[in-house]
């Protein structure tokens, strides 16, 4: 009798980073990954002790083909721009697990070198010891943040995206003028959250890190 093929955990990974390319964290599922790879819930728990511990794993994956091949060029604020766009791009490839990053942090390999790198730039931007792991954590917020918000418009449908084109331009070109006088005033030059997401992403980080320099002593 042929026995059960072992799945080995690269293979797992790679089949729920599939499985995670059209659904969310809330509808995957061990048993999912499970039927998908031809195999029984409880094979995968000699790997993974749970599902969030498979998914921070997921995400982990992300974070290490980020930073593959990564080489610290420029000053402090260029260090940490790189990172952010390697993430952007890395993340904007599985749209879906940006949030799973955001809600199940990892500490495998991949997080450690985002953690090195953006630390190590702290520290060459000249800011004291004693300030650098809460600027560090603040960076991370909005990067988690903006990562997150690209990718909730990445995933959406054709249909879904144009729909809520529509419902854009009803709310704010059709603004009683009466009750909302800004919003009627701006709304030809207000732009729709898809728009020019890289540039805003650029800028947002941009004068967070100016803040940051501001404060360097």
């Amino acid at each position: 009798m042929t026995g059960r093929r072992r799945w080995s955990t690269e293979e797992i990974l790679d089949t729920a980073a599939e499985l995670l390319r059209t659904s969310d964290a809330e509808s995957f599922s061990v048993r999912k990954l499970a039927a998908a790879l031809g195999t029984d819930s409880s094979s995968l728990y000699r790997h993974f002790r749970n599902k969030t511990e498979l998914l921070r794993a997921v995400a982990d994956r992300i974070l290490l083909a980020a930073m593959d091949d990564y080489r610290p060029e420029g000053d402090w604020k260029q260090r940490v721009t790189a990172t952010a766009l390697r993430l952007r791009e890395a993340f904007g490839q599985h749209p879906q697990l940006a949030a799973i990053w955001g809600r199940y942090a990892s500490g495998g390999t991949g997080s450690r070198l985002v953690m090195e790198e953006i630390l190590q730039a702290l520290r060459a931007a000249g800011l004291p010891d004693a300030q650098i792991p809460s600027r560090y954590h603040r960076i991370v917020i909005l990067l988690a943040a903006l990562i997150a918000a690209d990718a909730g418009i990445d995933t959406l449908t054709p249909v879904e995206y144009e729909q809520g084109m529509e419902q854009f331009r009803v709310a704010v070109l059709g603004a009683d003028p009466d009750r909302y006088p800004a919003l009627a005033h701006f709304a030809r030059e207000i732009r729709p959250l898809g728009v020019d997401r890289r540039a805003a992403f650029e800028e947002i980080l941009a004068a967070h890190l100016a803040q940051i320099e501001a404060a360097i002593p």
